[in-house]
């Protein structure tokens, strides 16, 4: 028996938790991945520096679209939720803190003490959103569930691509790929811009070469 019922999913989840969770399971994947790579000697120091530059930018976007647009939404509807709300955003401010660390390590080639601040920054990042999400997904998936209308989620998520930062996006491709079901993927990458849509394709490949770079996987 499943004791955590925020935690069952299935096709009739509303758009709000899929995505959600999907955006969850990359962030785990990007913060476990760059810490272990930034321990291994041969993890390319230009592909870290960008898997690092993509972690610092997307989670800072999504924790604040969330403080700024998807929590007052939601207080609004259930005014219970706001003291709830408001722990995560003094999460959010814990995890800011560690993403100025992350991003503030400078990388060099020549500079082996680099590898281990990033590692270090990396770790704290890694640490800290794992427990983040712990605490948020049995609250904000009921949230989703129960208070969040189609309709706003569409407007809310098409802003959110509209504002993402434009780096690494392939890297945001290839953890997809490995977190979702194809059916998930493609529905979520099918509110991609239509210009972006050709340019898919390339994308997964350069995403498939660099985080097997960082994996060790083929050398």
């Amino acid at each position: 028996m499943n004791t955590f019922p925020y935690m069952i999913h299935s096709s009739d989840d509303p758009m709000a938790v899929t995505e959600t969770r999907l955006a969850h399971e990359v962030h785990r994947a990007a913060t476990t991945l760059l810490a272990e790579a930034a321990a291994r000697p041969s993890a390319p120091l230009d592909t870290l520096a960008q898997l690092r530059d993509f972690l610092v930018a997307n989670l800072r976007h999504h924790h604040h679209t969330e403080d700024e647009d998807l929590w007052p939404q939601i207080v609004a509807t259930a005014p219970a939720t706001a003291d709830t709300l408001k722990e995560l955003s003094e999460e959010h401010q814990h995890l800011e803190d560690a993403l100025d660390q992350l991003a503030a390590v400078t990388l060099n080639d020549a500079d082996t003490e680099a590898r281990a601040a990033l590692h270090q920054a990396a770790v704290a990042v890694r640490d800290t959103v794992h427990s983040h999400l712990a605490h948020e997904e049995p609250v904000l998936f009921p949230a989703f569930r129960e208070h969040i209308t189609p309709e706003y989620w569409a407007q809310f998520s098409q802003q959110v691509i509209a504002t993402t930062p434009p780096v690494a996006g392939h890297l945001m491709i290839g953890f997809l790929d490995e977190v979702g079901t194809p059916d998930e993927v493609s529905a979520m990458l099918a509110a991609l811009p239509e210009p972006v849509q050709p340019l898919l394709p390339a994308m997964r490949q350069q995403a498939a070469a660099d985080l097997a770079s960082l994996r060790a996987i083929g050398s």
